[in-house]
């Protein structure tokens, strides 16, 4: 994924579908460095993981 579609998803209201190792993730932060950002599963777990942004994919 490009940077500024993960900036994008993670300001839009809309539920779009992000996957980071075929595990299905919501974007919760993009860090200043512009290469990862912080993810947790969607679910009742709430556990966050800084990952490289060029590692998710979109839907």
């Amino acid at each position: 994924m490009e940077l500024k579609r993960a900036k994008q998803i993670l300001s839009s209201s809309a539920d779009i579908e992000v996957k980071y190792q075929d595990a299905s993730v919501w974007i919760d932060e993009v860090m200043e460095d512009g290469q990862t950002a912080v993810v947790h599963l969607r679910g009742p777990l709430e556990e966050r993981s800084q990952v490289s942004i060029a590692d998710l994919q979109e839907g």
